[in-house]
């Protein structure tokens, strides 16, 4: 008889579970929401304008415990510009093969520029592209902006941005024709090699002034 009944109380288990709460739930079919500071993939913002808040300064790859952030800084120019101050992020990559998304690059920017968003579903087919560029985490758009690059707000200064005076862009305000390089492998390539030829040059020009000094003297 107790061979018989030990089964018939292990269904009976089976059927008060049946008719409980489910605390299993079918991803991704059912996505569990996510707490409000929650740590996701992150976002370069912009200003309410549209310029980038981002100044380049890498503080954010300095803090960085897993070194997943390279960041390459550029000058703005009145030609050519992407946020208020005189420097931009022209490269802005997370590498998410590295990244523990513990949030020190957010707490170490000094402009809140990057924040974390609650998306998390960052898998991928291939490593490459895991490793995020400036336009994959740059903000999107939103009402009264216009997409860097472009001028400031006339009559307005850096300061007044992170005053927040500046609340959307000015009547008339147009792109800018962007003609730095931007962030593909290509296009990094060439600005890597670019940038060695000048400071390559670098020594050589200084050298070339000590000498004009000193025939004028």
């Amino acid at each position: 008889m107790s061979d018989f009944q030990n089964p018939v109380a292990g269904f009976g288990v089976t059927f008060k579970a049946m008719f409980k709460k489910r605390l299993t739930e079918q991803y991704p079919e059912v996505k569990k929401p996510t707490a409000p500071r929650f740590h996701g993939r992150h976002q370069l913002n912009r200003h309410p304008d549209g310029l980038e808040k981002c100044i380049g300064c890498e503080l954010c790859a300095w803090a960085c415990p897993a070194d997943a952030i390279y960041v390459e800084g550029a000058d703005n120019t009145e030609e050519e510009r992407y946020s208020p101050g005189e420097r931009y992020g022209r490269v802005y990559q997370i590498n998410y093969l590295r990244c523990i998304l513990c949030g020190l690059c957010v707490e170490a920017c000094p402009t809140r520029a990057l924040t974390m968003t609650n998306e998390y579903e960052l898998a991928d087919r291939s490593r490459e592209s895991l490793i995020y560029t400036k336009e994959e985490l740059l903000a999107g758009l939103e009402d009264g902006m216009v997409d860097s690059p472009h001028a400031i707000y006339p009559g307005t200064d850096e300061q007044d941005y992170y005053r927040g005076l500046v609340t959307e862009a000015a009547s008339g305000t147009t792109p800018q024709v962007a003609v730095s390089k931007g962030e593909t492998l290509s296009d990094q390539a060439a600005g890597n090699e670019e940038l060695s030829q000048e400071r390559q040059r670098e020594p050589e020009e200084r050298e070339s002034q000590d000498r004009q000094r000193g025939v004028q003297a």
